[in-house]
């Protein structure tokens, strides 16, 4: 059975625009569908690091990614973000899609802890789906402020079809 990745995530990976050496933060990995997409970008020295708190999706992006993991492009952890420590300044990517943290509650914290570990020009890529109109107002009010609150310049980015919305924070 081949899985097949979604539309919206397609886009927000394209958008991302990950290059061979990039080094990448998945926040929320879910079923791996992003994950195995953002490696196969990967060449040379890029890497990339998916976290999920939810064990499951854990074993689920590992077992979509076995190739990733054992080619040694990709880690995996079952981990809050809020507890994550990355060892060494050397993030350019992060991404994110459907992770309410940077929406429902204050993330001041976690989002200090990307700004500290991003390279200067790296990114954190917040995708949201749109397909429920009426909660992007509050999702782009508050994930913007948040990334602003931390010292991230803001873009906005949205399709109309797949409905995705992105939030971007530059450093």
């Amino acid at each position: 059975m081949v899985n097949k990745i979604p539309a919206r995530i397609r886009w927000a990976v394209d958008f991302m625009d990950v290059q061979p050496n990039d080094h990448v933060l998945e926040v929320g990995c879910g079923n791996g569908a992003a994950a195995d997409l953002i490696c196969r970008r990967l060449e040379g020295r890029g890497k990339m690091f998916a976290i999920d708190r939810s064990e499951a999706g854990v074993d689920r992006t590992k077992a979509r990614c076995a190739e990733h993991l054992e080619a040694g492009k990709l880690t995996v952890r079952q981990i809050d973000l809020a507890t994550l420590r990355v060892p060494v300044k050397r993030l350019t990517k992060v991404f994110a899609f459907d992770v309410n943290l940077f929406w429902v509650r204050d993330a001041h914290e976690e989002i200090a802890l990307l700004h500290e570990r991003l390279m200067p020009g790296g990114s954190v890529n917040l995708f949201f789906d749109t397909s429920r109109p009426e909660q992007v107002p509050e999702i782009l009010e508050k994930a913007s402020a948040q990334l602003r609150d931390g010292g991230f310049r803001v873009y906005i980015v949205d399709s109309k079809n797949p409905p995705v919305i992105g939030i971007i924070g530059r450093r």
